[in-house]
């Protein structure tokens, strides 16, 4: 690689990284300069207390605050913490369990569901509601946020149609589902404490 198209590339792949996650299928070209530019996206990254994670097999990548080392003054989070709320949280998990049982059954890489799948996985460990159009209102506001974080995408043309984006499995990791059973039994318990307290 030449000293101008370092130059050319290495802002573009920066500003494409602070602006969110480097898809190789959407950025075919920013991705080929990544690639090629790793280390130095990486050390341009540590300066702004932040840490290059690349999954060339997944093909993402993303930027996230840096543990501080010892004696490493403290900087201001760049990244933001996002809290979720309880709805938003329980699909993240339940498209985290469908991504593995997805992959576990071989075939297509992509996992595309419905919006009706996914309303139904959510709605049985929500409280019954009278309304039933409040509920699907609150699952779909649920889902445009997870949408506007990066997790689902809605695909061309068809609008009641997701692809789980494979990046989800960088936020919802392996520990996180080891207590995925302990989770979902907070979550009914807590959809029994809601009916309780109507």
């Amino acid at each position: 690689m030449t000293q101008r198209e370092h130059a050319d590339g290495l802002a573009p792949v920066l500003i494409a990284l602070f602006r969110g996650v480097l898809y190789r299928d959407q950025s075919a070209d920013l991705w080929q300069y990544l690639m090629a530019l790793r280390a130095q996206v990486a050390d341009h990254a540590r300066v702004f207390g932040l840490e290059l994670m690349v999954d060339e097999a997944e093909g993402y990548a993303f930027l996230k605050q840096r543990e501080i080392e010892a004696g490493e003054p403290e900087l201001p989070r760049l990244v933001q913490r996002r809290q979720m709320g309880f709805t938003a949280s329980l699909l993240l998990a339940l498209l985290r369990k469908k991504m593995v049982e997805h992959d576990a059954g071989g075939g297509d890489v992509r996992l595309i569901l419905s919006r009706e799948q996914i309303a139904e996985e959510v709605k049985i460990f929500l409280p019954d509601s009278p309304n039933e159009a409040k509920l699907i209102d609150r699952i779909d506001a649920d889902l445009n946020r997870i949408v506007e974080l990066g997790f689902l995408r809605k695909l061309r043309g068809q609008e009641n149609q997701f692809e789980v984006r494979r990046i989800l499995k960088a936020f919802v990791d392996a520990q996180w589902l080891a207590d995925f059973e302990a989770r979902l039994a907070q979550y009914r318990a807590y959809a029994k404490e809601s009916d309780a307290t109507r």
